[in-house]
């Protein structure tokens, strides 16, 4: 089975790229991002340390974390973010080096594996990791037509968000999804022959 990181920037056409390679390549998809979503719920030992280290200021009236409140501790101090990221990334990627296993005992022959950080978290779980660039022009377009984002907004998302010289230095290959779709299938393809 080969393991395929996908990463890039907000915008770059990545969700595009899965669907791509779940209908033609029969790809098997693990979005990191929903995968650490799933093991902050409420009852799991990844909720039990944040709170212990957070307080249960960070727990909303329904008993699950407050993103919003956490986000506001995390994003404005540097060392909170790296606490949380210590008890959230070992964990995901241990679920992910698990899945990847059990994914393998059922036949799958692609494991993709979706994430906005896998330069800094997951690339070791990857055969291969692929960058999906889009020209910065190309990427504010989508995000205004798609989401309906302002420029002030996608000026924020992307300057919070590594520089396209980190992803371009980690992966082993760029897919250029800044034109037609057709021309990023032809990459796709010449990359899995």
């Amino acid at each position: 089975m080969k393991v395929l990181g996908i990463t890039g920037g907000v915008g770059s056409g990545k969700s595009e790229v899965l669907n791509y390679l779940k209908d033609a390549y029969q790809a098997y998809i693990c979005q990191m991002d929903e995968t650490a979503r799933t093991l902050q719920k409420s009852g799991t030992e990844c909720f039990r340390r944040i709170v212990e280290h957070f307080g249960n200021g960070i727990v909303g009236p329904d008993g699950e974390l407050d993103r919003g409140a956490l986000g506001r501790i995390v994003f404005s101090d540097e060392e909170e973010l790296k606490a949380l990221n210590g008890i959230v990334h070992p964990e995901v990627i241990r679920w992910v080096q698990e899945d990847i296993a059990r994914r393998a005992e059922e036949g799958v022959c692609l494991y993709v594996v979706e994430a906005a950080l896998l330069p800094d978290v997951g690339s070791e779980l990857c055969d291969e990791l692929w960058y999906i660039y889009a020209e910065e022009s190309v990427r504010r377009e989508r995000l205004k037509s798609s989401r309906g984002y302002t420029d002030e907004k996608i000026t924020q998302m992307i300057a919070s968000q590594p520089a396209e010289d980190c992803f371009r230095r980690i992966c082993t290959a760029v897919i250029d999804n800044s034109g037609s779709f057709e021309e990023t299938k032809r990459e796709i393809g010449e990359r899995l022959r």
